[in-house]
């Protein structure tokens, strides 16, 4: 009866003990608190000196516990401790075991350890180990001071508290990390510099961020419950219910990307790339997250690009047109509708003198946007005040609205426009001047809006009368062999072979000459371009976070693009010698050893590359880089013509051109030369291929494998350089291309290019001061040097850069475009700076050095220059370059 009665007395205090459990663990968030209290119930219960919860680590044999409670006089084992420091009992625990013991100092388990257990109060042990799948996982654990036996009710009771302690502390370790995640998710969702947006399965909008507010126009509060589409271009709906009706039907998580526009709620459009994707339920319980990138910059960067791109194929496709065409109707006809394409005119005509057989001059003309019939009842064009400047070779005319200027009108009997003319108000005309002076005509757009015609569209205009001015030279030159031929028989054979060498010559210069005025006209706008989209595009994939890999992937690709872009423009600039070179005295022999490894890395394997070099070889003076960059090319064209493999060889001799040589080749001048020998084993080129080797866009290479300028590249360097380039091949036996580069002679000094080290950030307080006529060139420029920790001012002309550099008082360095609005350019501010702060160092940028700081080719002597586009980095560089450098 008695043993009944202690059952169940002991049966209560269990329950009771359980009941008091849950009512203490409940209010609890922290799984720290639950271990605890339930450490402190079963201490209290059981009247035992320590009770604890800990994590377990089966490799590592430790135990972690944040908490435990103990009795008044014992201290604290919270920590990490080594269960092999207090005996072997962990290998029972491993196997699930129980381990209790009522005195270490008998147990053979721990009777080596004793004094270490006793001195933590635990001579007397229960260890109840906690499993989840398999594996060992936490520990209950119960110490007592001295020894002391555990009866079986007591282990249940453990047993019972440890298990509903650890199915707490899990619980409540779960509802943590999903209260966290929410929390996290929340606050990116809401912080989030792009759009984003959750979608309920009726694709009606359930919660939007500020960003995605901002891109429609209308704050988030007030776009839930509106349906995802009602902000998307009509054209795009379509798009976007594809999109949709794909991600509900996908897997959860499956990202489905696309662009398309927005309209904004003040009506402007909005390009915008979205991702979309399920993140729960199925069918009418599904949820579906999107997010939302503006990429309305980008867009329209693009399409400038590939204006400026159809732009540079009109003006090649005219310039070779024109340059191979001898009649003078077809001529300027090509040219006139040529103009009306670049300019946006609705009409454009070329007016031109000629004279007739009888010694009579007549003016003609061609036309683009209307019918001729039109045109011929008001006679041939007189040189009214609107007119004349033209026609006297004066300048160009560019209006706005020719009707607001004073001299229109002025032209009796007619008020403004004869009866029945074409309406103008936008007016564009530019003289058309032969190399000897002659105005051989003039180039005349209208269109009846005002404010049409641009700067940019002067600069293509001129270009193309440039263009037409020695396809007409080239066209008179050919008529008058014709008359020659036609009344000097006896001579014709010999007169006509020495005409046609010399138009050849003549034409070659001319035409490059013509590619180097329009390459020049468009260079610095196409680079500005280039340099709003390679820059920002750098300074996003900066910004980009590490885990972002299809969107680096996406910036990776159009930098790639602004890259070739840019070398386009670059091996253009090259072939017209307009590239400004900074020429050193040079070792031709220590140059191409240097060259080796780059050589053999970019041939390949299969071609065998062997150099003779001429002992004294002499010095010449060339640029180096861009030496290396035209031995390069010819390399890569060797490599392509030699596709099974073969053998390059680069030879170096020194070399006489006598007048007998230049009587041939009329470019030439007589002297002292060192030779530059590239030839290959390939397939070699016909005489017609041969001769046009060097002609820009012209190659025999297949759709995208060649752009057409790498030779011509070649040329325009070496030509630039002084020098001379000579191509010999036959089909089938290879080809050989000599680059010769004039001996320089006198006095001079061994330059050494010391290599570049990596950039550094702003050292203390510097002030730059930045002076770009483009706003968004500035506005990257501004903010990469900013980055870098300097002070920086902004200035979009030069009047505005020397009212601030008056005001500042101070200022570092002046990074100005050589280029800029109005009658003074980079230059010119830069002297102008330096009366008003002495000693003030300047670094010029530009897309086209003119000659402002460029002359013969050769950059200005001191003169540092930055082209574009420039990079992050590059910009970093050369400016720490510049104020490193002594005062003075």
């Amino acid at each position: 009866m008695a043993r009944s009665s202690a059952q169940s007395d002991w049966t209560a205090v269990r329950l009771a003990t359980l009941v008091e459990l849950n009512d203490r663990i409940r209010e609890f968030d922290d799984p720290g608190d639950v271990a605890y209290a339930a450490a402190e119930l079963l201490g209290q219960t059981l009247g035992v000196s320590r009770a604890g919860y800990g994590t377990i680590d089966p490799e590592a044999e430790t135990i972690v516990i944040e908490r435990d409670w103990n009795a008044p006089g014992i201290q604290s084992l919270a920590g990490t401790l080594q269960f092999r420091d207090y005996g072997s009992y962990i290998e029972d625990l491993k196997r699930g075991e129980t381990v209790v013991f009522a005195d270490a100092e008998k147990d053979p388990r721990t009777a080596a350890a004793a004094d270490a257990l006793k001195a933590i109060s635990a001579q007397s042990v229960v260890n109840m180990p906690i499993r989840e799948q398999g594996g060992l996982v936490a520990l209950l654990y119960l110490n007592h001071a001295t020894a002391r036996e555990w009866g079986d009710e007591e282990l249940a009771l453990i047993r019972d508290v440890a298990e509903r302690t650890r199915s707490v502390v899990e619980r409540r370790r779960v509802e943590n990390r999903l209260r966290d995640g929410e929390e996290r998710f929340r606050t990116v969702f809401e912080n989030a510099a792009v759009g984003m947006l959750e979608i309920d399965a009726d694709w009606s909008i359930s919660a939007a961020n500020a960003a995605y507010g901002q891109l429609v126009g209308i704050p988030p509060e007030r776009l839930s419950g509106q349906n995802c589409l009602a902000f998307t271009h009509p054209d795009d709906v379509k798009t976007s219910e594809q999109a949709l009706h794909k991600a509900a039907a996908g897997p959860k998580g499956a990202r489905i990307s696309f662009e398309k526009r927005y309209i904004h709620a003040d009506g402007h459009e909005v390009w915008i790339r979205s991702n979309l994707a399920k993140i729960s339920g199925q069918g009418p319980t599904a949820r579906f997250l999107k997010v939302v990138e503006d990429i309305s910059d980008a867009k329209r960067a693009q399409a400038e690009v590939e204006d400026q791109r159809h732009l540079l194929e009109i003006l090649n496709e005219t310039g070779a047109a024109v340059a191979a065409e001898l009649d003078t109707e077809a001529i300027v006809q090509k040219v006139t509708d040529a103009g009306v394409e670049l300019t946006g005119a609705k009409f454009g005509a070329f007016f031109y003198n000629v004279i007739n057989e009888a010694g009579e001059s007549l003016t003609l003309y061609t036309l683009t946007g209307a019918d001729r019939a039109d045109f011929d009842r008001f006679g041939h064009p007189r040189a009214t005040q609107v007119f004349a400047p033209t026609f006297r070779g004066e300048g160009v005319v560019r209006s706005d609205d020719i009707t607001s200027d004073p001299r229109y009108g002025k032209n009796p009997p007619h008020n403004g426009l004869p009866r029945r003319h074409l309406p103008v108000r936008s007016y564009l005309a530019v003289p058309v001047t032969s190399r000897t002076g002659e105005v051989i005509g003039g180039l005349f757009f209208g269109h009846p809006d005002t404010r049409v015609f641009t700067e940019a569209s002067e600069r293509l205009v001129v270009g193309l009368a440039g263009q037409a001015a020695v396809a007409i030279d080239n066209s008179r030159l050919f008529e008058s062999v014709q008359r020659v031929n036609q009344t000097l028989e006896e001579r014709v054979h010999q007169r006509t072979q020495e005409l046609e060498e010399a138009h050849e010559a003549l034409r070659q210069s001319q035409k490059m000459e013509t590619v180097g005025q329009l390459t020049g006209g468009i260079a610095h706008d196409f680079n500005n371009l280039l340099q709003i989209v390679s820059g920002n595009l750098d300074l996003l994939r900066q910004k980009l976070p590490g885990d972002a890999t299809h969107l680096r992937r996406y910036v990776d690709r159009a930098f790639n693009g602004a890259d070739r872009a840019a070398t386009l423009t670059q091996r253009l600039l090259a072939f017209s010698r307009r590239q400004p070179l900074m020429p050193k005295p040079l070792d031709i022999n220590r140059l191409i050893p240097g060259m080796s490894e780059l050589l053999h890395r970019t041939l390949g394997e299969t071609i065998e590359v062997e150099s003779v070099l001429a002992p004294r070889l002499w010095t010449v003076e060339a640029d180096p880089n861009q030496l290396e960059n035209a031995i390069i090319n010819l390399a890569i064209n060797a490599r392509d013509a030699m596709p099974d493999g073969g053998k390059l060889t680069i030879e170096t001799a020194n070399t006489h051109l006598d007048h007998s040589y230049a009587a041939h080749n009329p470019e030439v001048s007589v002297g002292q030369y060192a030779v530059i020998c590239i030839s290959d084993t390939g397939v070699g080129m016909d005489a017609e291929t041969a001769a046009r080797a060097v002609e820009p866009f012209f190659t025999t290479k297949e759709v995208g494998r060649g752009t057409g300028l790498g030779l011509s590249m070649v040329y325009g360097f070496v030509k630039q350089s002084g020098g001379h380039v000579k191509i010999y091949s036959e089909p089938g036996q290879g080809t050989t291309v000599k680059m010769y580069l004039p001996r320089l002679l006198g006095k001079y000094d061994e330059q050494v290019v010391e290599p570049v080290g990596g950039w550094k950030e702003a050292q203390g307080s510097e002030v730059i001061l930045v002076c770009e006529d483009d706003e968004d060139v500035r506005a990257y420029s501004a903010e990469v040097l900013r980055e870098l920790g300097y002070r920086v001012l902004e200035a979009a002309d030069g009047p505005g850069a020397l009212a601030l550099l008056e005001a500042e008082g101070n200022v570092d360095l002046l990074f100005t475009d050589v280029v800029l609005p109005g009658g003074m350019t980079g230059a010119d501010l830069a002297r102008e700076a330096a009366k008003v702060q002495a000693g003030i160092k300047t670094l010029f940028t530009t897309g086209y050095a003119r000659n402002a700081i460029v002359h013969h080719g050769r950059l200005d002597p001191g003169v540092d220059l930055l082209t574009k586009p420039f990079s992050y980095a590059d910009l970093a560089a050369r400016v720490r370059d510049i104020l490193d450098l002594p005062k003075g």
